[in-house]
């Protein structure tokens, strides 16, 4: 029976080929881009699972409140994570980890490389689960002397020859014996890096931080005991962290689990408000959206063939066919042209992945050995088969025989009403899409023409080395004397991010609960020339040693503080007091889409780590980075010359966002381009049906014009029938989505004017090209059988 079901199915098919190959376009393209919107999402989804400890890790991270507003961050006291592991047995390894440090590495020969990578203590390796190609997670770390490197660090320095054993020289400084070659992070791991160092107890440094307790600059991670109660570990990690900091009032602490680490990383006043989880849902909409839009085109197309059909179905009644033998032939014949289409997405999957995986900055597979792929594919092949072809199945199959061999069957409105109902719905999910992709690109640039408070524009950020540190001074005078150079400066980070956050400074007349965090930089003098940030009150810092008892605040600090004639007020931070020398205006270091946080900057030459310069407007570029580069090679010929420009590093900070727009740009395009082949099919099937009637009208006089305007105003109504419904939910919906940024833009009624003519445009031309072909047919043709 089945065997005939399906030979039925594919002559079905194969004589109706306009039908089928413009069903097969629609399907092929929406199960493709449902397949790869799978991909993506199975990939954001897998982040860290490949960890054995998965369901058992947590960071400790951090609410603090400084006198209403919240700051949620993840920088710990080195200490905390060995006192939890010695007071509570719930945890079973403790790991402390440094920022990502970013080094040379030498091999002792030419070859030099800057990498980013941590120092860890001596449990890294038992709580988090690298795949080792040499060496062991046992000895890995033994020695405060080892570094474990990843396969590609290590083929770089070393080639083919094996790494273990070798030596590895650090900033021309230190030397270590590369005691393990792990493979490289993969895409889905939240921890990225190219070495693993352990911290030696025994550095002065680290024997201060061991005790410790207010300077916060590591991530602390714990693996607990399975069944250990969150709310209890929480408390735990309070009442500690308040015995050795009582006057730690303003934090909050608590363990964060590891499978919120990637698509949970966003928090507004203390509270997790998701992240990457609410654009992975949105993919996953538009997965289904696509698939169902390819749907209502195979639904509309049967039920716009149902006159076709009508007489097969009342002979196959009449012959003694059941209802249910007829819906399962109507049903094979969408499955077998869903099964066909998801073979042929296969292979547009396989020909066009490289280029999806380079638009999406990943490295996926298609994953057929994989049980979950397959049991995707089932999903899809059913759903896609069952939506597309159960209403044209119970339709077709519910004609009167007696009416339809009789002659005197009509589908009359039964057909046409789901027909405009289901265009008027792909309509809506077109305009929506549309306009939704236009609100995130515009939300995007307009937080890209913020005012970042300095101008970033030809300003280079070098990283500093023990070389330049004590050459800087004639390293700046050659610099100046090019003639390429207009100011130089250095700081203890890049004017693109944030490495030091402190408690704020004491002033006087500060009241007992103003509680601040505040973010902090080292800089010298040119410091506000070099970056283009502007003075608001004061002066900059003068390089002369007095410099050292200065400070200058920025303006979001001011306002923070409450103070009104800042300048020449003091300071105490740290045990030392300050002088405030001027007020500079806010600058965005961090974050693009939240309020600049109150920053303090003072003079300490020796904390430095990045060295800012700016090139004179009219300097060609190459040849100033030339010279650049001649000097510092002068100066410092043990490393790499390296550069950024401060704009493109802060262009990555709309990575994620630009990414989504990338993704949602495209599959609404496809989107539309299946509707436009639906709606190209549905005026076809209706010109047919009305070609008799054109041709009367022509005969009697009918213009071109009047025959478009005939068929077009039918689809042109369902067009403003989806805008009316489309533009309140639309406007709802992103509007909701734009509340979760502090800056955002306003949704101007206009956007949705030009979305809805855009559509109507669009509309016009794909029907208009149908009618026109029958408009200019000779009615003679069409009318001889009359």
């Amino acid at each position: 029976m089945f065997s005939n079901y399906i030979k039925i199915a594919w002559r079905n098919l194969i004589r109706n080929k306009k039908f089928t190959i413009t069903n097969l376009l629609g399907l092929t393209i929406g199960i493709t881009c449902s397949i790869f919107i799978f991909l993506w999402v199975q990939d954001e989804l897998s982040y860290d699972k490949f960890h054995k400890n998965y369901d058992n890790i947590y960071q400790v991270m951090a609410n603090r409140n400084f006198s209403g507003q919240v700051m949620t961050d993840n920088s710990m006291v080195f200490p905390l994570a060995p006192a939890l592991k010695k007071t509570y047995p719930q945890i079973r390894n403790e790991v402390i980890v440094s920022g990502p440090e970013p080094h040379v590495l030498s091999n002792n020969a030419e070859t030099k490389l800057r990498k980013k990578g941590f120092t860890v203590n001596d449990h890294f390796f038992d709580l988090f689960s690298w795949e080792f190609n040499r060496g062991n997670a046992v000895s890995a770390l033994t020695d405060p002397a080892s570094i474990v490197l990843t396969a590609s660090t290590a083929n770089a320095l070393f080639g083919n020859e094996d790494a273990v054993n070798k030596v590895v020289r650090i900033d021309d400084d230190l030397n270590f014996k590369v005691t393990a070659v792990v493979k490289d992070p993969p895409g889905n791991s939240s921890l990225q890096f190219d070495y693993i160092v352990s911290f030696n107890y025994t550095n002065e440094g680290v024997k201060r931080n061991m005790n410790e307790w207010t300077n916060s600059s590591w991530s602390v991670y714990l693996q607990i005991t399975p069944g250990t109660s969150i709310q209890l570990l929480n408390r735990n990690i309070n009442v500690l962290k308040k015995q050795h900091s009582p006057d730690d009032k303003a934090s909050t602490y608590f363990a964060f689990p590891m499978n919120k680490w990637h698509l949970y990383s966003n928090f507004k006043d203390g509270k997790n408000t998701g992240g990457m989880i609410e654009y992975v849902r949105l993919s996953s909409i538009i997965g289904v959206i696509i698939l169902l839009i390819a749907c209502v085109n195979f639904m509309n197309f049967s039920t716009a063939r149902s006159e076709k059909r009508a007489k097969e179905v009342g002979v196959r009644k009449t012959l003694g066919s059941a209802k249910s033998q007829l819906v399962l032939q109507f049903f094979f014949e969408s499955m077998l042209l869903v099964l066909i289409s998801f073979l042929l997405s296969l292979a547009c999957v396989y020909i066009l992945l490289p280029a999806f995986n380079k638009l999406v900055n990943k490295s996926m597979g298609l994953p057929l050995g994989q049980l979950s792929f397959w049991a995707m594919a089932f999903v899809i092949i059913v759903f896609t088969g069952f939506v597309a072809g159960s209403y044209p199945a119970l339709y077709l199959s519910s004609f009167n025989p007696v009416k339809v061999l009789k002659g005197s069957f009509s589908t009359g409105k039964k057909t046409v009403m789901p027909r405009h109902v289901l265009v008027v719905a792909q309509f809506v999910i077109s305009i929506l899409l549309i306009s939704s992709t236009i609100i995130i690109y515009q939300q995007v640039q307009y937080i890209k023409k913020r005012d970042m408070g300095y101008n970033p524009d030809k300003l280079v950020m070098i990283p500093v080395t023990a070389a330049t540190q004590k050459n800087f001074t004639i390293i700046k005078e050659e610099l100046l004397k090019t003639g390429m150079i207009s100011s130089v400066t250095r700081t203890s980070s890049p004017i693109t991010e944030v490495w030091w956050k402190t408690p704020g400074p004491d002033w006087e007349g500060k009241p007992t609960d103003a509680n601040m965090i505040f973010s902090g930089m080292s800089a010298e003098a040119d410091f506000t020339k070099t970056m283009g940030i502007r003075l608001l009150e004061g002066k900059d810092f003068s390089g002369e040693p007095s410099d050292s008892s200065v400070m200058l605040l920025n303006k979001a600090a001011v306002d923070a503080m409450g103070l009104k004639n800042p300048v020449g007020m003091q300071m105490k931070y740290n045990q030392k007091t300050y002088t405030i020398a001027g007020v500079t205006n806010n600058v965005v270091m961090e974050s693009p889409y939240k309020p600049v946080d109150p920053m303090m900057m003072i003079s300490y030459p020796g904390y430095a780590n990045s060295i800012g310069l700016r090139l004179t407007s009219n300097a060609p570029l190459q040849k100033a980075l030339g010279s650049v580069e001649t000097v510092f090679k002068k100066y410092n010929p043990a490393f790499p010359f390296e550069y950024q420009f401060a704009d493109q590093e802060f262009g990555k900070k709309f990575i994620a966002e630009e990414l989504i727009n990338k993704i949602t740009n495209l599959f609404a395009g496809l989107a539309i381009f299946i509707c436009c082949i639906g709606l190209a099919g549905l005026a076809s099937f209706t010109i047919e049906k009305r070609i008799r009637e054109i041709g009367i009208r022509k005969v009697l006089g009918a213009s071109i014009q009047e025959v478009l305007a005939l068929i077009a105003k039918e689809f042109l109504k369902l067009v403003l029938i989806a805008f009316v419904i489309t533009v309140p939910v639309a406007w709802w919906g992103m509007n909701n989505w734009l509340q979760n940024y502090a800056y955002h833009i306003n949704i101007s009624i206009w956007l949705f004017i030009a979305v809805g003519a855009f559509v109507l445009l669009l509309t016009l031309i794909v029907v208009g090209l149908n009618t026109i072909r029958a408009a200019v047919a000779n009615p003679v043709k069409s009318l001889r059988t009359e």
